[in-house]
């Protein structure tokens, strides 16, 4: 899903919470030359993969060049930061560059709790299909979501306009925004 909002001729990505580098792997082996950044230094010193430079630091204090990247991707990090931190993401976009975030919310509206149900039994199937798979060698902060749906909604329209949300199972939705 997210490898499907890559613009055409991208050619430079930043992979922002990136982890061990699982999704940078991803871009850098479709060719993008990647930046990977996250604030736990035990994730950084554990991550591999050729072609991508990993950087141990706050996203929300980094300087990053403007119009630098054609491609930015937030996997379940987004939440970790203030979410204005999607100001300066949108600032290193490149002309006709993406914003890509899958993120989490925090369910409070009645049909949040609809999509939590419908997410249960999807939840189950995924856990048990990874049974016996190896477990991650660096586990990862994890914090709650704060924002709701509707907060989500509500600033991204303003920060960034003309961004698309689509609301997923698994307490998620699907952020894209296109600079111009």
């Amino acid at each position: 899903m997210l490898t499907r909002q890559i613009p055409r001729g991208a050619r430079r990505a930043l992979d922002v919470g990136c982890g061990t580098g699982r999704f940078a792997r991803t871009l850098a082996a479709r060719g993008l030359d990647v930046d990977a950044v996250d604030p736990d230094k035990a994730v950084i010193d554990a991550a591999t993969g050729q072609g991508i430079r990993y950087i141990h630091g706050d996203i929300t204090t980094m300087e990053l060049e403007p119009g630098r990247y054609d491609y930015i991707s937030c996997l379940a990090s987004l939440h970790h930061v203030p979410f204005d931190t999607v100001r300066a993401l949108r600032a290193a976009l490149a002309p006709g560059g993406v914003l890509a975030v899958l993120g989490c919310y925090r369910a409070s509206a009645p049909s949040d709790y609809l999509f939590d149900l419908l997410a249960i039994p999807a939840n189950a199937a995924m856990r048990l299909a990874l049974i016996g798979r190896p477990a991650p060698e660096v586990d990862a902060p994890v914090t709650a979501p704060s924002m709701t749906s509707e907060e989500v909604r509500r600033e991204a329209a303003t920060l960034l306009p003309g961004v698309r949300i689509r609301r997923l199972l698994f307490w998620r939705y699907l952020l894209t925004f296109q600079a111009q």
